[in-house]
């Protein structure tokens, strides 16, 4: 077995006890019920929404902190935290130990970063998309088998609700045993490396068991006309950096190498990958999906278990495990497929595969608002999730592709930290005092049309691009003297200002929207 594999392996097991976590499915019923005794409207308005804030607030930190403390240690640490948060959920019985558990479970959510992170810190490129697939994958398994259990005990009255929490916590235990197997990493992205950048004057092994070679090839015509902000233009700049460096210490041997911290070179890296990435069009298109995307299924997954109890009060039908079981079923093999599947066609007409996908959540998740039947419910919320987990998987693999070299967790990082945000806006928009306080039926409706405002305004950018397309295209003079810069590069341009545009409109479209119905509400308690 190669050996970047073997590591994969091990990673994946990890992610599969952390995410095998059957209380889940029912954690509103466990809270409102006879062991909690909460409101469901409490649990709205006084539990949920601390979660969200305290993941808000922890994630740059723990991004940070991952990459300092090279991954492992944050991986050993989260496993400890699921311990403390499932002990305080079985033996305390208060509000306050309840909100604890929120912030506690928020940092635990931030710590997410590192499971992500880790295996990127010396695979190649190469195998991006395979790693991308497959940690989702192990991520989607536990939690489909979460559902199936759940659902199996619940039905069967073998377990009660609050007695999966025993099952959850044996699992966060065997994460905690199993992350000591993960093999360490000597060096991190940012603020561990050589004394004068490990990361470029040696070949980097890999986990497949390659290097990357130092020698510099000849200039060829078809690099000369790559785009500044193509992937082959990135290749070529990192292995100039390569040639440079190994120049300058060609008498140093990697043995005599030694890893240092240092804050100012992770800076100045920090600032150079986020500039690198952003600056091209095909990222930003798909990140900007990535992060608002990511905000509303998070905000829907947190939250739909307080519609279904609205819509089945009476409790006769509890499907919420074979729910999430069949979402995760459906969602880890779409992955894995995404994981593989060739990605030209999502690159080349991304606006359009957006606008569709956008349209269509916004509509399943509009509808479930009005919906009065909790088996349709379930299907909507199971085809909603689908369609995200297959969607999320896509944008991840294209985004790698277009990054600089270890530059994948730090992009990693800030579209979650956007997505945390924006749904820490919609949180304070509709759940909080100081917003519209709506029940969990108006939230959803105001969820679907948080994602057909966004389908709408990737329709916009889509349209926008083909006009600046053909517009491009008829102003085109044959003539090579006329010709300024390559077709490729005028198209990269052109894209850049669209998408500018499109992400300026995000902004102001969501204001506007947050403010229509926050007007509205006013209007109707007058």
């Amino acid at each position: 077995m190669q050996h970047w594999l073997k590591v994969s392996l091990l990673l994946c097991v990890f992610g599969f006890f952390r995410e095998l976590r059957p209380s889940e499915p029912f954690v509103t019923e466990f809270l409102s019920g006879e062991w909690r005794d909460i409101e469901p409207e409490q649990l709205n308005r006084d539990v949920y929404p601390i979660g969200t804030y305290s993941h808000l607030a922890l994630l740059v930190f723990m991004f940070l902190l991952t990459d300092i403390l090279r991954y492992k240690s944050i991986i050993i640490f989260s496993a400890c935290l699921g311990i403390v948060i499932w002990s305080l959920l079985l033996w305390t019985a208060s509000l306050g130990a309840l909100q604890v558990v929120q912030v506690l479970y928020g940092t635990y959510m931030a710590s997410e970063v590192a499971y992500y992170t880790y295996i990127y810190a010396k695979i190649s490129r190469e195998k991006y998309q395979q790693v991308t697939g497959n940690t989702r994958a192990a991520v989607l398994l536990g939690r489909f088998l979460s559902g199936v259990i759940s659902q199996a005990l619940v039905s069967s009255g073998a377990m009660n609700v609050r007695d999966l929490n025993y099952i959850t916590f044996g699992a966060q235990t065997c994460s905690l045993l199993w992350s000591f197997v993960l093999p360490p990493v000597k060096t991190s992205v940012y603020f561990y490396a050589s004394d004068e950048g490990q990361k470029s004057d040696q070949p980097a092994e890999r986990m497949d068991g390659s290097s990357e070679g130092t020698w510099s090839a000849p200039r060829s015509d078809v690099q000369a006309e790559s785009p500044e902000g193509s992937p082959e233009a990135i290749r070529q700049r990192a292995d100039t950096e390569v040639v440079a460096t190994k120049n300058t210490d060609a008498s140093e041997s990697p043995a005599e190498q030694v890893v240092s911290f240092s804050a100012k070179r992770a800076v100045r890296l920090l600032w150079r990958h986020l500039i690198a990435a952003y600056r091209q069009v095909p990222v930003v298109q798909w990140s900007l999906w990535w992060a608002l995307a990511m905000a509303g299924f998070i905000q829907v997954q947190v939250y739909v278990q307080l519609l279904w109890h609205e819509i089945d009060q009476e409790q006769g039908t509890l499907f919420n495990g074979g729910a999430e079981a069949l979402l995760t079923l459906l969602g880890a093999a779409s992955a894995m497929v995404a994981g593989y599947v060739a990605n030209r066609i999502f690159e080349q007409w991304a606006l359009w595969i957006l606008t569709l996908c956008s349209g269509l959540q916004g509509g399943l998740v509009l509808y479930s608002g009005f919906a009065t039947n909790i088996w349709v419910a379930y299907v909507l919320y199971i085809l909603f999730g689908a369609l995200y987990l297959f969607m999320i998987t896509m944008a991840s693999a294209i985004v790698a592709k277009y990054l600089e070299e270890d530059s994948f967790g730090l992009i990693f990082g800030i579209n979650t930290f956007v997505a945390i945000g924006v749904q820490a806006l919609l949180t304070l928009a509709t759940i909080s005092e100081r917003g519209l306080m709506l029940d969990p039926r108006e939230q959803f409706k105001v969820y679907g049309g948080y994602f057909l405002v966004l389908s709408v305004i990737y329709l916009i950018a889509a349209i926008a691009t083909g006009i600046g397309r053909a517009l491009s295209s008829a102003a085109n003079v044959p003539e090579p003297a006329r010709q300024t810069s390559s077709p490729a590069a005028e198209r990269h341009d052109d894209e850049a200002r669209t998408a500018a545009a499109a992400e300026s409109f995000v902004i102001f479209g969501l204001t506007y929207v947050n403010r229509a119905m926050y007007i509205r509400t006013r209007e109707r308690k007058r």
